[in-house]
């Protein structure tokens, strides 16, 4: 004689992920760029994924490691700079968001 027992549960008060907004992604930019006004290059690499690749405006060498992000903005926070979205075109997909554009930044330092 076999015995088979089975038992399911239907998933009840499952929680999906809410997509993102479009002002919500171009909301990252201004925690960015609050985060250059700190000076502080750990809470602007903060700023970035584990996995996050950076093409620095003042240096010919991507960064694309967390150590490699931090020592770029070490540098280019003492110039004091801000930045200002000239132009951009956010995308929204499942997991993930992109908001590709032309930002120009204002040095506190000459």
């Amino acid at each position: 004689k076999i015995n088979h027992h089975h038992s399911s549960v239907m998933p009840e008060g499952i929680v999906t992920a809410e997509p993102i907004t479009k002002d919500e992604v171009r909301g990252l930019f201004s925690l960015w760029n609050n985060a250059l006004a700190t000076k502080d290059p750990k809470k602007v690499a903060d700023r970035y994924s584990k996995a996050g690749v950076l093409l620095p405006t003042v240096s010919d060498v991507p960064r694309t490691d967390y150590p490699g992000i931090e020592d770029y903005f070490t540098n280019f926070l003492k110039l004091e700079p801000q930045g200002e979205i000239e132009s951009g075109n956010i995308i929204v997909g499942t997991n993930w968001a992109q908001d590709a554009g032309v930002y120009e930044f204002t040095m506190g330092v000459n």
